[in-house]
């Protein structure tokens, strides 16, 4: 297992790359290519889309703005770098959502941060067995920062098959169970 080690050297490279190092260049070449954004990229593919039934579980999905359950969704993202950070912008069905990507500081350092509205998750960026995992290990809300114990958790990781980008992507809340799981696929258009 690698954790990626950031260099200087790396200072205006792509975001991912300079989060992972080498491992960088480890990734399979879909990921690769997905990740090596200058500028934007926008990829198509489907997806399968699972959401929790309890009530606090459909509160959350809501209120971030996840997609709704279905099988074979279209899946549009555009992915836009500007000034060292990453915009991606997701539709599911044609239904948007939103957050955006930038190297960690403070608290997040040598962390990918992720940021929905108000929430930014320190995510470790775990290269293993050719997946790409995002380990949440810290998270905020407004700046402030919130217990571990109490953060999304879930299996959730990139991979390459077929020759193409793969996601897995799972949100487990303690206290309200699986809030949304979504895998499929993306193309570079």
């Amino acid at each position: 297992m690698k954790v990626g080690v950031r260099s200087q050297e790396f200072a205006s490279a792509p975001l991912y790359r300079r989060v992972l190092g080498d491992d960088f260049d480890r990734m399979p070449k879909p990921l690769q290519r997905m990740h090596d954004l200058k500028g934007e990229i926008i990829a198509k593919g489907l997806a399968d889309i699972e959401r929790g039934k309890n009530l606090p579980a459909r509160l959350i999905a809501a209120l971030v703005g996840f997609p709704e359950e279905g099988r074979e969704i279209p899946v549009q993202v555009v992915f836009r770098t500007e000034n060292g950070r990453e915009t991606w912008r997701r539709k599911f069905g044609g239904r948007p959502f939103f957050s955006t990507q930038e190297e960690g500081r403070g608290r997040f350092d040598r962390l990918l941060c992720e940021r929905f509205g108000p929430f930014a998750f320190g995510l470790a960026l775990v290269l293993e067995e050719g997946r790409l995992k995002l380990v949440v290990r810290r998270w905020t809300f407004f700046g402030l920062p919130l217990p571990r114990a109490w953060a999304p958790k879930g299996d959730s990781y990139e991979h390459a098959a077929d020759g193409r980008f793969n996601f897995h992507v799972e949100i487990v809340v303690p206290l309200a169970g699986l809030v949304v799981r979504y895998r499929g696929w993306l193309m570079p258009v």
